[in-house]
């Protein structure tokens, strides 16, 4: 059951305390009162609230004061200022000054539902807005992973009928195929469409930065914790939570998330006071989770957790007859963005494409679009124009009769070594030529043992 949002009410008039309490509880709302500003703070720090009701007149740290710690702590709370008509103007100062609104004594109960009823609406859009979903663009951006192959058609059937649901979805795929504008699609077709969709980068943070940024902390629970942090949880409340790459937490942080699903609540560090979440959770992995909990590095209850429907993505070398129609849409992109005048892609060069295997799939190919498109100084890119920007001539060479008689792996060792070699061993830029992270990049280069080219002290 979900948790009635919190309500502090900060008043030194027992009447108050009691009317406000009486007509908020019988709405719906947990209302903890407090009687002096700093019994106020304390209450609001040890806490989870919706919004605060501050009186400006109260014994020992006055109201004004009061309202600039929960600003700096916690400014998506909105604080409704309640005055007497006497104190008005002080009121409409405590707005400049960051309070939401103000409700001027005596008020009828109306009055009171409606002011704290708006505060929670601008709050929800306040940290909505902390993670702006880019939805125009992410649309448009599907057309990367759709197309007309027969693993696509599949693949899109059930993502029409597991988006209308509440299930976690388990994406699987290579790295560069679409992993996230997938799990927006499915999020974008769910009963939560409106809500927030909130994407959690699993490998980007330390374990400690982490958790904080998942869960949320206290201010003062650690050095650095200046103010209250809400987690991506909360923010994502009543929408999807997306966890991308998740194999690369760690045990410690897979067993809190693992409690999170269970128990639908989460407790920010620091915090004592549990904070129930209504989340869906969609998650993706390039790595075999099986072989993972095979090998004690990922928990079996939360494989099982989030593996509730698994969605295996294709690789681009699957699914070759969408190429034309994923390079044509990257063509159409890059040369409106660029002010290029590049219309097409010639026979010959969508051939070395196609024979191509693509080990940095879509992510790879559109770097290499985009680069053919700024660089090119034709309308017609030919098989030069994308051979030079990342995709070697003895890739394409090979597609033409060679590759039948090598292996995928062979093929992605010459590739990489060819673009290291091009780019002088600079891991950065091969990585982006590549279309893959840094992370992946070294790990392969190890595989195939090209640490020679990269060098100690290579970028």
């Amino acid at each position: 059951m979900k948790e009635a949002p919190g309500i502090l009410l900060i008043d030194d008039d027992p009447a108050v305390q009691d009317s406000c309490g009486q007509v908020l509880s019988r709405a719906g709302y947990r209302v903890v009162t407090a009687s002096t500003g700093e019994d106020g703070l304390e209450r609001f720090g040890s806490g989870a609230f919706f919004a605060v009701l501050l009186d400006l007149k109260l014994p020992g740290m006055g109201g004004l004061d009061v309202l600039r710690r929960i600003m700096e702590t916690s400014p998506e709370t909105p604080v409704v200022i309640i005055t007497g008509y006497a104190s008005i103007e002080s009121a409409v100062e405590a707005v400049k000054k960051g309070a939401f609104d103000y409700l001027a004594k005596p008020f009828t109960p109306d009055a009171l539902r409606l002011a704290v009823r708006r505060a929670l609406e601008a709050r929800k859009t306040h940290i909505e807005h902390l993670y702006v979903n880019k939805e125009l663009e992410a649309r448009t951006e599907f057309d990367m992973v759709t197309g007309r192959s027969r693993a696509m058609a599949r693949l899109l059937d059930v993502v029409s009928r597991v988006s209308p649901t509440d299930s976690a979805v388990l994406i699987i795929g290579e790295i560069g195929t679409g992993k996230e504008l997938l799990a927006r699609e499915i999020h974008r077709h769910s009963l939560r469409a409106e809500a927030a969709f909130v994407v959690v980068d699993c490998g980007a943070l330390a374990e400690t930065l982490f958790e904080s940024e998942l869960f949320g902390h206290v201010k003062g629970s650690f050095t650095g914790a200046h103010q209250t942090k809400h987690g991506r949880f909360e923010s994502a409340e009543g929408g999807t939570i997306f966890l991308d790459e998740v194999s690369n937490l760690s045990l410690n942080i897979q067993s809190k998330l693992l409690r999170v699903i269970q128990e639908r609540e989460v407790t920010r560090i620091g915090g004592s006071r549990p904070i129930k979440v209504d989340v869906r959770i969609l998650a993706a992995t390039s790595a075999d989770l099986e072989d993972l909990v095979r090998k004690g590095r990922f928990r079996e209850d939360l494989y099982y957790r989030l593996n509730v429907v698994p969605i295996r993505l294709p690789a681009l070398r699957d699914r070759k007859e969408d190429l034309p129609l994923l390079a044509d849409h990257f063509l159409r992109k890059y040369g409106r963005r660029s002010h290029r005048n590049v219309t097409a892609i010639s026979p010959r060069a969508l051939k070395a494409l196609q024979d191509y295997d693509w080990p940095g799939n879509i992510r790879e190919l559109e770097n290499t679009i985009e680069r053919a498109v700024a660089l090119s100084k034709k309308e017609i890119l030919e098989p030069q124009d994308v051979m030079g920007c990342g995709l070697a001539a003895g890739d394409a060479r090979m597609g033409q009769g060679a590759a039948g008689s090598r292996s995928l792996e062979d093929v992605e060792k010459e590739h990489i070594r060819s673009v290291l070699l091009t780019h002088l061993g600079n891991r950065s830029r091969t990585a982006e030529v590549l279309g893959i992270d840094r992370k992946t990049l070294w790990a392969k280069i190890k595989k195939y043992g090209l640490e020679k080219i990269v060098g100690k002290n290579s970028p």
